[in-house]
């Protein structure tokens, strides 16, 4: 009887951490996940231009590309010139695709003659986490 009780019990509890779990990402394989650091050297008399530009690329592929998980844009700090860029696409096809959008050749076309240096730097996923606003 007692055993009875805690299947029952546990079927609930099951059932509601698999949901959660659903609703906050993680039953998704980071392991699809293309996750990618670009490491850009910006002409220090194009920063606030460059800035504007990156400002509208990334806001538009969060907006309107499913694919397009995240989009931080950093600087080093007390180097406004050097920026990083962390990116993750929920599979190599997202990124593909957003490769060729609109607004990304825009972007690439406004900013060619700001960018000083650009490194891509492919990555492995292990671990990714974030907490929803």
């Amino acid at each position: 009887m007692f055993t009875k009780q805690i299947i029952y019990l546990s079927l609930p509890i099951a059932v509601v951490c698999a949901f959660l779990a659903v609703q906050h990402g993680y039953s998704e394989s980071s392991q699809e996940r293309i996750v990618r650091i670009a490491e850009l050297e910006i002409y220090p008399d194009q920063v606030a231009a460059y800035k504007a530009a990156l400002k509208e690329e990334i806001e538009t592929s969060i907006r309107v590309e499913p694919g397009v998980l995240t989009l931080y844009a950093v600087s080093v700090k007390g180097h406004p010139n050097q920026v990083r860029l962390f990116e993750s696409y929920s599979n190599q096809a997202a990124y593909q695709s957003h490769l060729q959008t609109a607004h990304f050749r825009k972007y690439k076309v406004q900013t060619q003659n700001m960018v000083k240096s650009l490194t891509l730097i492919e990555t492995d996923p292990i671990l990714l986490g974030s907490k929803s606003k």
